[in-house]
């Protein structure tokens, strides 16, 4: 299934000015272990399956956010649907990228590339819209809190036992943090970051 400005991997898709090592730093500094990405394995079973209920409910919460779909919107004011339904078919996709995918040089490059599409520098371009040109990182930031807290239930509906829902959910939050550090790259000064 091909998905709209899902350029994972792609020549499309620059190279990350944030160093393996750096990765490898950032890891340590949210405590991700090995045994995280095991459970973020389980946890992308657990979720394919409900990634459309997922997003029902993080899009009800953007959606019933005045503040936040704002970011969303055309210059009329009012939210743009295509434009709110391409990034989702992205979100969706992401949330099986978190899990699944290696935490290697494609997926770091991707992380720089979903950072600068939340920033001015490339916000609009990948749908070609007419929207507010910027989303201010304190919303990355406080975003982390929804994602991660509202999944838990998610993990918990397929039987696995409370421990093992405990430590995928664990190893969510610490994906989420550490992506959220690699997203504000742009926003920092140079040598801020």
């Amino acid at each position: 299934m091909v998905i709209p400005g899902y350029t994972y991997g792609t020549a499309e898709v620059a190279r990350s000015p944030v160093s393996s090592e750096d990765l490898r730093k950032l890891q340590q500094a949210v405590a991700m272990t090995d045994e995280d990405i095991r459970y973020l394995r389980m946890a992308g079973d657990v979720l394919e399956d409900q990634v459309e209920q997922v997003l029902d409910l993080w899009y009800g919460f953007v959606g019933s956010t005045p503040h936040l779909v704002y970011y969303f919107s055309g210059p009329d004011g009012q939210p743009l649907g295509d434009y709110l339904a391409a990034v989702r078919r992205r979100f969706g996709q992401w949330i099986l990228d978190t899990c699944r995918r290696p935490y290697d040089q494609a997926w770091l490059d991707y992380q720089h590339e979903i950072g600068l599409r939340h920033h001015r520098s490339k916000k609009n371009r990948t749908d070609g819209v007419q929207s507010v040109d910027h989303i201010p990182l304190r919303y990355l930031v406080a975003l982390i809190a929804p994602i991660a807290l509202t999944i838990k239930p998610f993990l918990a509906k397929k039987g696995h036992s409370p421990e093992e829902v405990e430590k995928m959910h664990a190893a969510w939050v610490k994906a989420v943090v550490l992506q959220a550090a690699l997203w504000s790259y742009p926003y920092a000064n140079p040598g801020d970051w």
